[in-house]
């Protein structure tokens, strides 16, 4: 499955930068053993072969972690041209640790079965465990060598482990790809509603401007009077569409909590905060939906300008938003002045349907706009007759 490069897929390339290579870098740690047998034997040609030969199979272990960084598909779809050397370099590498380090040099097998699980596609990965751990324990045949029946079991436990983490990466990278494809889709919905709006709006009113503007040029001659009629209803006519374009235009910059939502995590990215954010909004009430998402407007306008954070988590429940940081609490230094603007407008906005913003220091700043929905309801209800 390709997936577009969008805000989601960058965030998770981030959170793997910082984390998946250093995950596949402690396990390394069992090289030390082939690299002491090789130190031991350093005044030999095979000894110090056998270093080299270690300490490159351990850069190019690390090439499959450091490229699924950029290429998420990797776990996926593994390209063949990419692959297919890869495994080559890592058998020809364990083959040269073996030959150069006898028994040591066996626990090259272990890593090379993890690539394999990490880059081949079922059943060729079953077949390349099962040929692995047979011919570790066959190894413990050879005169003057131990049972390596304990590095075949290593061979297999290691193999259905990273089966488990592959597993979960491609869940992951469905699961963005998904949420991708709603929001473009959602998108492309508004895009369309809108369309149809202006449509509606103007078809009917231009085409009827239009037939009045020509009996007006056309009675400008002989009925002055009716021509003057004719251009005022044109003016009443062109007065309306103006409106209803206006109604129209508004409607469509209404806030929503999802496109609020992903606009805040496009934002917070942009800035170099790392975003925690609900993954749906199905839970809050339409009557609250609005609110909530001026709340969440304000509080990561107050987190990018503001706090200096590194990390801002967006906690939605069917009563509540919050808006927290790992920042500086500077956040009840940014409320607006004036009415509409800042904290001072959001409190305004939350009173006049029933709610509460409060407003929290400590390791951070937290914004929470909490509301009763019975309350909410009343005083949206009342408020749709007053207008």
């Amino acid at each position: 499955m390709s997936i577009d490069q969008g805000p989601q897929l960058a965030t998770a390339n981030r959170r793997w930068t910082l984390f998946g290579p250093w995950f596949a870098f402690i396990w390394l740690f069992f090289l030390l053993t082939p690299l002491h047998v090789g130190w031991q034997a350093r005044d030999t040609a095979a000894g110090v072969i056998g270093i080299v030969a270690t300490l490159t199979f351990a850069v190019a272990y690390m090439l499959i972690w450091v490229r699924a960084r950029s290429m998420l598909r990797l776990v996926e779809e593994p390209p063949l041209r990419f692959v297919a050397p890869y495994l080559a370099l890592l058998g020809l590498l364990a083959a040269v640790m073996i030959a150069t380090l006898g028994e040591g040099g066996v626990a090259g097998l272990v890593y090379l079965a993890v690539a394999c699980v990490m880059t081949l596609s079922a059943p060729a990965v079953y077949v390349a465990i099962a040929c692995l751990a047979v011919g570790v324990g066959l190894t413990g045949l050879v005169p003057g060598w131990d049972s390596q029946i304990g590095t075949a079991f290593a061979v297999c436990a290691a193999s259905a482990a990273m089966l488990g983490v592959r597993s979960v990466m491609r869940r992951n990278v469905a699961l963005i790809g998904a949420q991708h494809e709603n929001t473009r889709l959602a998108l492309a919905d508004e895009r369309n509603r809108f369309a149809r709006d202006l449509h509606d709006i103007l078809g009917h009113s231009l085409t009827v401007i239009t037939v009045k503007a020509e009996l007006a040029q056309r009675l400008v001659d002989v009925a002055p009077d009716r021509a003057k009629q004719e251009l005022a209803d044109l003016e009443r006519l062109s007065r309306d569409a103006l409106a209803d374009v206006r109604r129209a235009v508004e409607g469509y910059r209404e806030l929503t909590l999802p496109g609020e939502l992903a606009r805040a995590r496009a934002a917070l990215e942009a800035a170099g905060i790392d975003p925690v954010l609900p993954q749906s909004t199905d839970e809050v009430p339409s009557g609250l939906r609005e609110l909530f998402a001026w709340t969440i407007r304000e509080g990561v306008t107050n987190v990018i300008r503001h706090s200096g954070a590194h990390r801002c988590e967006i906690v939605l429940t069917a009563t509540s938003v919050t808006v927290r940081d790992d920042g500086q609490a500077a956040g009840g230094t940014t409320a607006g002045t004036t009415a509409g603007s800042g904290l001072t407008g959001l409190r305004e906005r939350a009173a006049a349907m029933g709610a509460v913003l409060t407003t929290r220091t400590g390791s951070g700043f937290e914004l929470v706009m909490s509301a009763d929905l019975a309350t909410t309801t009343a005083a949206t209800a009342d408020t749709e007759v007053l207008s």
